[in-house]
C-alpha cells in the first residue's frame, strides 16, 4: 500500500519497469496501459494520504480511464510491479490481494465468494495469470505461481509451479522465469 511520496516513486518505478516501458513521447502518447497504472498508483496515494480534493479528481480520472479500457481494479488491490499484458476485460474484487510482480491478462476475474463478499483470493509474489482465468473465494496462491489460460482456481495452491485446468489442478513443478 502506497503511504507516502517515495512509496509512490517506487511503485511507479516497478510498473513501469514490469510494462518494459522506456518513457518516451510514444509510451506518454500511446501507452494506455501506463497512463491507467499511473492514475491508479497516484489515485492510491492521495486517497491513502487523505488529499480530498486530488483524491476526488484522481478518481474520476481512473474511473473514465478504467471505462475506455475495461479495467476493474480498485485502489490498495495490487502490489508494486504490476504487469497488465492487454487491454481488455480485467475485474478484481476489492477484497482481492495480489502481491508484487505479478502479470495479470485480459479476461482475468478475481473474485470473492458467492456466499461471502469478503472471501476473496490472496496471491503471491511474481504470479502469472493467463487469459481468461477465473480465481475466486477464500483462497490463497503461493509465489511463483503461473495460471494456465481459461482455469478456475477455486481452491489454495502454495508450491510454485504450474496450476491449470477446470477445476485448476498442478500440472508442472516448472519454475517462473521472468
Amino acid at each position: 500500500m502506497i503511504k507516502n511520496k517515495s512509496d509512490l516513486i517506487y511503485y511507479l518505478r516497478q510498473d513501469k519497469q514490469a510494462l518494459k516501458v522506456k518513457g518516451s513521447i510514444k509510451d506518454y502518447l500511446f501507452n494506455d496501459i501506463w497512463k491507467f497504472q499511473k492514475l491508479l498508483r497516484k489515485t492510491e496515494y492521495y486517497s491513502n494520504t487523505n488529499k480530498k480534493i486530488r483524491t476526488i479528481f484522481y478518481r474520476i480520472a481512473l474511473y473514465r480511464m478504467s471505462l475506455k479500457l475495461g479495467f476493474s481494479i480498485p485502489i490498495n488491490t495490487c502490489g508494486a510491479g504490476l504487469s497488465i499484458a492487454h487491454i481488455g476485460t480485467i475485474v478484481i474484487s476489492g477484497k482481492a490481494r495480489i502481491g508484487e510482480n505479478c502479470r495479470i491478462h485480459v479476461c482475468v476475474n478475481i473474485g470473492a465468494s458467492a456466499h461471502d463478499s469478503h472471501a476473496a483470493p490472496k496471491i503471491g509474489n511474481n504470479c502469472y495469470i493467463g487469459p481468461g482465468a477465473k480465481l475466486y473465494g477464500s483462497i490463497e496462491l503461493g509465489d511463483n505461481i503461473a495460471i494456465g489460460a481459461n482455469s478456475v482456481v477455486n481452491k489454495s495452491f502454495n508450491t510454485e509451479g504450474v496450476i491449470a485446468g477446470v477445476p485448476a489442478r498442478k500440472i508442472s513443478e516448472q519454475k517462473l522465469v521472468r
